[in-house]
């Protein structure tokens, strides 16, 4: 193994690609810190899980974390503040007796060697409480310690996370937050890999196409406004307006950046200073400002269908991502307004609305009845669509709806262009023999598979010792499955559970809820599945 790491490994981590005078002596520790974990005993159990490259960038990952501190940039602190405001202490996992805000501690860097772990690779989850990680952690505190009074600060780094108070220019705010999730040590691992996976794979499929650099603005630009960190499973936007801190005026303009509304609009008009367009599928009228559109010109007829990603910033929208328009087409009109899915993408719009949680409240109400007033039903898995199907009957009939409402309600819809979905039976036994269906208060019916094992409860007749701990272990890391199925296991099982009574599942107890930010980071923030037709 070549023992030394070289700059442009070093400058990886970093928003600027040209060396800067400061940068060589955080290589110097870099490299200092890839000697101490290759020459102790517990290096081979790191190089079981990262390669010769990974291993440079993980030494530059920890290093990174010591510039940080000393250079005043804010970006490890605001992880810190904000888990010390979601759970009153500063890290999960660790003890924190002798930790001190704002300094080099060994406890961050016994974390920060588990989350690159865990987040660079997902084969193999890594107990953070694993003897290697403490000792490893120990050993570049020392580095750090010798280090730590003739650090230089870099006020290059510094100035890629500030941004002028009144600052008014949405692209200007989306480079900070791009900065933020691509450019930025902390979340090398998470979301610049990631998105790099994805822009790999967009240029293996799409090699040969002329509009391959449209392609891949887009796919950055979607994931900048919709992707979640596995650190607390927060957005982009959010970590900006952290890092910026409290004092900031653009602080609370960061936090309120809309989510990304992409699809197909019909064009209504302009005047001198927005463009009218109103969204196919929900019929939700939009005014997006000129300052953020140069085709406005290109615009000439009434119901010409754009295809166009929005954005508010500052009570206004902004154009963010591609666009392209085409002729009125009155199929793909039809195909948008029954489309459920299209409907979904402007769904966060009502979802202030008090009927959304009155429905809510009124479907898992009936769901208990129709349960035997459980929340939760163990089914097998060919038995699922049907009773999936009753309980929406059922439901439709505690509405009290007169023939003559239900056909004017049929109606409307059809005023609307929604003629219903396609109701083919789902066969969920190709996945698993059983499976459970639930009803989340916050979303609605929820169906999973292959974890009835997590669920000792005596209307589960499905339930195996001998596959409980792998299907807790499912249950938590699957991301597809909600935090509120997880506590419903948890608030209801745990006593009954061997997972939950010894070893390491009882101490993953205590910091539950910043795991399954870590595990479900894209999922975790459950919204509600009703769309309003």
């Amino acid at each position: 193994m070549d023992k030394r790491i070289y700059i442009k490994d070093w400058l990886e981590l970093k928003p600027y690609t040209k060396q800067k005078i400061t940068d060589s002596y955080y290589l110097k520790v870099c490299n200092d810190v890839k000697r101490v974990i290759t020459s102790n005993k517990q290096s081979l159990i790191l190089q079981m899980y990262l390669d010769k490259k990974n291993i440079n960038i993980f030494s530059c990952f920890l290093t990174s974390y010591f510039e940080d501190l000393i250079s005043e940039t804010n970006i490890w602190n605001s992880f810190i503040r904000v888990h010390k405001r979601l759970y009153k202490k500063q890290l999960p996992f660790y003890i924190l007796n002798d930790y001190y805000e704002e300094k080099i501690n060994h406890q961050d860097i016994s974390f920060l060697i588990w989350y690159f772990l865990n987040t660079v690779q997902e084969e193999k989850f890594i107990s953070p409480f694993n003897d290697f990680i403490v000792e490893t952690a120990e050993k570049i505190m020392d580095v750090f310690d010798k280090a730590w009074e003739n650090a230089p600060k870099n006020e290059h780094l510094k100035s890629f996370y500030q941004i002028d108070e009144n600052e008014k220019n949405f692209y200007i705010a989306r480079n900070l937050i791009d900065t933020v999730l691509f450019k930025t040590y902390l979340f090398y691992p998470d979301t610049l890999l990631k998105l790099q996976e994805r822009e790999l794979e967009l240029i293996k499929n799409r090699k040969d196409d002329k509009n391959l650099l449209m392609f891949l603005n887009e796919n950055r630009d979607n994931f900048l406004h919709n992707t979640h960190t596995r650190l607390l499973s927060l957005k982009g936007n959010e970590w900006a307006s952290e890092i910026l801190n409290n004092n900031h005026h653009l602080n609370k303009d960061f936090l309120e950046i809309s989510k990304k509304i992409q699809g197909f609009f019909l064009y209504k008009g302009q005047d001198n200073n927005n463009i009218f367009i109103e969204h196919i599928a929900s019929g939700k009228k939009f005014n997006l400002t000129k300052k953020s559109f140069d085709h406005s010109a290109t615009l000439k007829e009434v119901d010409t269908i754009l295809f166009i990603g929005i954005i508010r910033w500052k009570n206004e929208w902004w154009f963010s991502g591609v666009f392209f328009q085409q002729p009125f087409n009155a199929d793909l009109i039809l195909d948008e307004k029954n489309s459920i899915e299209s409907k979904m993408v402007a769904n966060f719009l009502d979802y202030h609305k008090k009927e959304t949680e009155d429905m809510l409240k009124m479907q898992l109400s009936a769901f208990k009845d129709f349960n035997n007033g459980s929340q939760i039903a163990f089914l097998p898995s060919e038995k699922i669509d049907e009773f999936f199907k009753g309980y929406i009957e059922f439901f439709n009939n505690t509405l009290n709806l007169s023939e003559k409402e239900i056909r004017e309600a049929k109606q409307r819809a059809r005023n609307e262009g929604f003629f219903g979905t396609n109701d083919k039976k789902k066969d969920f036994s190709k996945v698993s023999e059983t499976g459970l269906v639930f009803f989340n208060p916050n979303s609605g019916i929820e169906i999973a598979l292959a974890i009835n094992s997590a669920f000792p409860m005596s209307s589960n007749p499905y339930f195996k010792e001998e596959d409980s701990d792998e299907h807790v272990m499912r249950l938590l890391m699957d991301e597809s499955i909600s935090p509120e199925l997880v506590n419903y296991c948890i608030d209801n099982c745990k006593t009954k559970l061997s997972f939950f009574k010894e070893g390491v599942g009882k101490k993953y107890l205590d910091d539950i809820d910043f795991l399954l930010r870590f595990w479900k980071k894209d999922n975790y923030h459950t919204i509600p599945s009703i769309t309003y037709i």
